[in-house]
């Protein structure tokens, strides 16, 4: 995974590095040129404008006009201030970093940007715009990513985001962002003794009318590898074309202990989909009823049934989307939305999974997990249904609850990307996990073992 750090945490690293500051300016300065160096696609005859402001962003880019004039290339450096650019190939922006603390302006230019850590404009805790940042083709940044270069609108801005190793230390970062490769790390493998019973899904939800919700979270999770899944659906009617599903219709009230029959023998459960606005006594009482190791899903209206910061358990997984999020604080995340999931899952004890353009997982340890591989097309209804069955799958494989959650938002999004641009809608997505799972799994490392 990659390493996300704050800029706190970033000036604390910065002055623990055991060289010099003009050191590890020297250097980045040489990998920026480089980068820029790619960018042009050659020196003769380039042109590059350096924008250098006065701190650490600004010399590592007179470092880089310096070695990129000794390469051949016309360089020019310029001020911050600087509201007209000449002509030239690329701008390379130093302007300011992410401390910025007043508003900046970015030149307008048609030619491409090579942000310096951070495009200049963009704060580097949450995203927000300071001013109006001229939009990155390229950001290169030291060390490790920054939340503002993962959270919109700065994500926007930062154009293709690469990390340059300039020899800090990140050894004790807690944030990262979950790539590709881990989720090809993670995906549980079937074993070769495999039977339908070693991982074992049970869905509640649903109400009278809301049969669909725990449906597309109960095949989600058969898409995603459960081997067996039944969903329980107080007081809704029983749908006769989904034949792999074990469906039982319980009592539309007073359910708990119809749902927690043979429970034992389900190794996660999803519990919320579709539930009546009334099932408070009996979503309690299921938590209550259920081994305090079995991973519990907890979605949509089971989210908005716990009331204000109960004390729950890690193997627990809040799946809030920021109305959620509301409802169980008081108030909706913060604009640094990563400090937002931490905190909540502080507070409950419980693992939290807060959705949006960057999902954002918690454990109550502090370690968060970014999944930044979505977009737009599973802003549909009954997406989250979907995630709930993936995330429970995967939990009942045996991943730790963080993990679990990070690789079912990760397959969510990758199912996503199957979709067409406009038009798909919740049940599209089921096919696509089963792809996504599949080619993790045909591209998992040799010697990779399955989870118990």
């Amino acid at each position: 995974m990659l390493p996300i750090v704050t800029p706190a945490e970033m000036r604390a690293i910065d002055a623990a590095a055991t060289e010099s500051v003009d050191a590890l300016i020297e250097r980045a300065g040489r990998r920026l040129a480089r980068t820029a160096r790619q960018m042009l696609g050659g020196v003769y005859g380039r042109r590059v404008i350096a924008i250098a402001g006065p701190g650490n962003n600004g010399a590592d880019a007179r470092v880089a006009a310096r070695v990129l004039q000794a390469a051949g290339v016309r360089t020019r450096v310029v001020d911050p201030s600087e509201t007209g650019l000449s002509e030239c190939d690329l701008v390379i922006d130093g302007a300011f970093g992410t401390g910025i603390s007043r508003p900046f302006h970015g030149a307008k230019t048609t030619a491409p940007v090579l942000a310096v850590d951070i495009p200049s404009g963009v704060d580097g805790l949450t995203g927000e715009l300071v001013g109006t940042p001229m939009r990155a083709t390229h950001t290169l940044t030291f060390a490790a990513l920054k939340p503002g270069l993962l959270l919109q609108p700065g994500a926007d801005c930062s154009g293709n985001v690469e990390i340059a190793d300039i020899g800090l230390s990140t050894d004790h970062v807690k944030r990262w962002l979950f790539t590709r490769s881990d989720a090809v790390r993670s995906v549980p493998v079937r074993p070769s003794n495999d039977h339908k019973w070693r991982r074992a899904v049970a869905v509640i939800g649903g109400s009278p009318g809301m049969s669909g919700a725990p449906l597309l979270a109960a095949e989600a999770a058969f898409r995603s590898g459960a081997g067996m899944v039944r969903a329980q659906m107080p007081g809704a009617e029983i749908p006769t074309q989904r034949s792999e599903i074990v469906m039982e219709a319980i009592p539309a009230t007073g359910w708990a202990d119809a749902a927690l029959r043979e429970h034992k023998r389900f190794h996660s459960v999803v519990l919320g989909p579709g539930l009546a606005a009334d099932a408070g006594p009996d979503v309690a009482a299921v938590l209550d009823g259920l081994d305090p190791a079995t991973p519990v899903v907890l979605d949509a209206t089971a989210l908005r049934l716990l009331g204000r910061y109960p004390e729950l358990r890690p193997s627990l997984i809040l799946t809030p989307h920021d109305g959620e999020f509301a409802a169980l604080t008081g108030t909706a995340p913060s604009a640094d939305r990563f400090d937002a999931c931490r905190d909540l899952a502080a507070r409950t004890n419980a693992t939290v999974l807060l959705k949006g353009p960057l999902t954002i997982v918690a454990a109550p340890d502090g370690r968060a997990i970014a999944v930044g591989h979505g977009d737009a097309r599973l802003a549909v209804a009954g997406s989250g249904d979907v995630l709930s069955g993936a995330i429970a799958a995967f939990a009942a494989a045996g991943l730790e609850p963080i993990l679990a959650a990070a690789l079912g938002a990760w397959v969510h999004a990758d199912a996503g990307h199957q979709l067409p641009l406009l038009g798909g809608i919740a049940s599209d997505l089921l096919g696509g996990l089963a792809h996504s799972v599949s080619d993790l799994v045909a591209h998992r490392p040799r010697g990779h073992h399955a989870a118990n």
